[in-house]
């Protein structure tokens, strides 16, 4: 496996955010696009950090798939609701709007949602759960993604990745923060895998014929040609769960086209009939729980927090050290983490280099 360079903080920062506005992002949501990459790779998720930059966000919107700014239109509203339509912009502004607008809501009437079509990738999903939880609020959101996931007893990719992630306050350092796909893994992982030369584990992913494949680099070609599907969460058939995956992605699907009239499974690929690449046009959910409408958030805080450290301290298996509960890694992470800088791989660091170079951005990276 490669050796990654570490780059600091405030040097990425400064590089992602000249580059998205060479790209014709606005400044202001230059600024919610980077934390957003940024805040993936400070919680050791490197798949949907740095990884994705180019690839994901600057190869779309040069190619006109994905829109620079960001048209956020309402389309209904009710004082505890809304849908609104992103008009292909980038998922992360629209996210981030969503979730904003959903904490406001959930203030005055205790709870509330929103729910949004016609986006695009907006990146790590526990970072809006996590805004929610900065305000003192219970997050959640969900969203749905080009078909990767086969259903129980099939071999077809139908639905995303799908990701249901929840965020809550606690009385610790660091929040709840459950932030995983639907999927016994995701497609930002097997492009780390690729990236890196490394095979997929088996398990993982299937072909048409029912058999598991390895090859990271073939699988993600196979899951754009619908020739591969993930295994939902749980794996493969009934014996280990992997119906009740096969269930959770597909409430998220739900959740993710019928509220808001979006776009749902295969029409999510990506390509046209003519195999150009058009619009993702993602749908995604965001609720915000507001704990002073029901007990009030200190003592939400003070409950969850027992709850969480009684379960660290339960009984662990003799051959592990320690327990751990959703968030916690995350957090350690950072604190590894925040005086290193980012990790950036050989692969990640070519892209970093072209970017560079395609705008003429003044930058030297320490790995050159």
């Amino acid at each position: 496996m490669e050796e990654s360079t570490f780059v600091g903080w405030a040097f990425m920062e400064a590089f992602l955010k000249d580059a998205f506005l060479s790209c014709g992002v606005p400044e202001g949501d230059c600024d919610i696009v980077v934390d957003v990459l940024l805040e993936s790779d400070r919680r050791g998720i490197e798949s949907h950090g740095c990884n994705r930059f180019k690839p994901i966000y600057i190869d779309r919107i040069l190619s006109g798939i994905q829109n620079p700014v960001t048209r956020f239109e309402i389309v209904r509203e009710t004082p505890s609701t809304a849908v609104v339509d992103g008009n292909n912009g980038m998922g992360q502004v629209i996210a981030y709007r969503s979730m904003e607008m959903a904490v406001q809501k959930a203030k005055n009437c205790g709870l509330a949602m929103v729910a949004c079509r016609n986006s695009t990738h907006y990146g790590i999903a526990g970072y809006y759960a996590s805004m929610a939880v900065k305000a003192g609020m219970i997050g959640i959101t969900g969203t749905n993604a080009r078909p990767s996931i086969a259903p129980t007893f099939g071999v077809e990719n139908m639905l995303g990745t799908n990701p249901l992630t929840i965020g809550m306050p606690t009385d610790e350092e660091f929040p709840f923060i459950l932030d995983c796909a639907t999927s016994v893994t995701q497609r930002g992982k097997l492009e780390f895998y690729a990236r890196r030369g490394m095979a997929a584990p088996e398990g993982l992913v299937i072909g048409s014929d029912g058999a598991y494949l390895t090859d990271s680099a073939e699988i993600l070609k196979e899951l754009t040609l619908g020739s591969a599907a993930l295994a939902p969460l749980g794996g493969l058939g009934e014996t280990h769960g992997g119906h009740k995956g096969y269930g959770y992605a597909t409430a998220v699907e739900l959740l993710c086209a019928c509220l808001q009239q979006g776009s749902f499974l295969r029409q999510l690929m990506g390509v046209g009939e003519a195999g150009e690449k058009v619009p993702i046009k993602l749908g995604h959910f965001f609720m915000a729980i507001d704990p002073e409408a029901f007990m009030g958030l200190d003592e939400f805080k003070k409950r969850a927090g027992e709850i969480l450290r009684a379960l660290r301290a339960s009984k662990r298996a003799p051959w592990q050290e320690r327990i751990y509960t959703a968030g916690e890694k995350e957090y350690l992470s950072w604190l590894e983490l925040k005086d290193k800088g980012v990790p950036i791989g050989k692969a990640v660091q070519k892209e970093l280099l072209s970017v560079r170079d395609m705008f003429g951005l003044n930058y030297v990276f320490p790995f050159e």
